[in-house]
């Protein structure tokens, strides 16, 4: 079908009607084949939960590309718009066209109504990401003259692989510890009365290599931390979340963190690990992540897979990861471009 018989319209992102979410969430998944063939679709209800349950801080906007004649969505561009305190001028976005309609300018399109909202909300620089499964992401994101930002990997473990005798080596090494600090649990929600504590053991992931990307540190409130556990436990995931505290004054250390989703019950997805600089170099990572699988292992047998994202120039994590067994399962860039140039190619498409 011709480029110009394709109809774009905003999607109603909580409130569209059943038909539109089914069409939303085959397309999903048809573009999530093509980027983890080895994974299980999304199933509708999933899809609707999530978007039903966006952050109030994460302003969201999509754009759908519909073939009439099959009343199918062919492809979909969404923007994030952060409403926090830190980067201001920057904004998210994605874009998906399915295979058989790339080369047909829908991306161009759907470019268009992501850069006009940016500029309407004074972004000045638009970030997103591409993985090498999909070559065509990178070509387009060259095109528009973006830049790399950040190269990273999804890294994968299969648990039969793991280890049994370096799973022990690291907890008997941790309760060495054991005298200074002693690591504790939160399953599901956080407790309120450590919300605090837990809002600056998330400044933690302000430590991680940021590589060329233009971003300011940022600093999850309390507020926006059960935001985002709500949309995540509405979407049926599970958290564990396992830290260290030191004894003598109470003071969290570090801390690991995995999701879980019943919909994907072989795949385990390991979150943020972070330790604070004070307290690096005694093995606390090693005894979180240790600690963690060793959990897993014996509650969730029917996980196969660890999956964790690392920037290539984490090498702290990467040398831990690495010893544990995982390997490269997708390389991952994050591009920056800023607004101006993205309008420069638009032209003369943007008024």
């Amino acid at each position: 079908m011709a480029e110009s018989n394709i109809e774009m319209h905003p999607f109603p992102v909580k409130d569209a009607s059943q038909s539109e979410y089914d069409a939303l969430n085959k397309h999903t998944n048809r573009s999530r084949l093509e980027r983890l063939p080895d994974d299980p679709p999304i199933p509708r209800d999933e899809t609707i939960r999530n978007l039903q349950s966006i952050p109030a801080f994460a302003d969201l906007r999509i754009w759908a590309a519909w073939n009439p004649e099959k009343n199918e969505i062919v492809a979909v561009g969404n923007i994030v718009l952060l409403r926090i305190e830190e980067n201001k001028r920057l904004a998210q976005f994605e874009l998906s066209v399915l295979p058989e309609y790339r080369q047909q300018g829908l991306g161009r399109r759907l470019l268009q109504e992501i850069a006009g909202t940016a500029r309407e909300d004074h972004r000045r620089l638009l970030m997103t990401e591409t993985v090498d499964r999909i070559p065509a992401g990178e070509k387009f994101m060259k095109r528009i003259g973006a830049k790399k930002g950040l190269e990273t990997h999804t890294n994968q473990l299969r648990i039969a692989e793991l280890d049994p005798m370096l799973l022990n080596e690291w907890l008997s090494n941790g309760q060495k510890n054991q005298d200074r600090f002693e690591i504790g649990l939160w399953e599901g929600a956080y407790p309120e009365e450590n919300i605090l504590a837990i809002a600056e053991l998330s400044d933690l992931a302000n430590q991680q290599p940021l590589g060329d990307l233009e971003i300011e540190d940022m600093h999850m409130t309390p507020e926006q931390l059960r935001q985002s556990e709500q949309n995540l436990f509405a979407r049926g995931s599970e958290r564990w979340t396992i830290y260290a505290v030191e004894r003598a004054n109470g003071r969290f250390s570090g801390y690991t963190e995995t999701t879980w989703n019943p919909n994907r019950p072989e795949i385990l997805q390991q979150e943020m690990t972070g330790v604070f600089p004070q307290y690096r170099n005694r093995g606390l990572g090693r005894w979180l992540k240790a600690a963690m699988l060793n959990k897993v292992l014996k509650e969730r047998p029917g996980i196969k897979y660890v999956r964790t994202g690392n920037a290539d120039s984490n090498a702290a994590m990467l040398k831990i990861n690495n010893e544990l067994g995982f390997k490269p399962y997708m390389a991952d860039t994050l591009w920056q471009v800023k607004l101006q140039k993205v309008m420069d190619y638009l032209q003369p498409h943007v008024p």
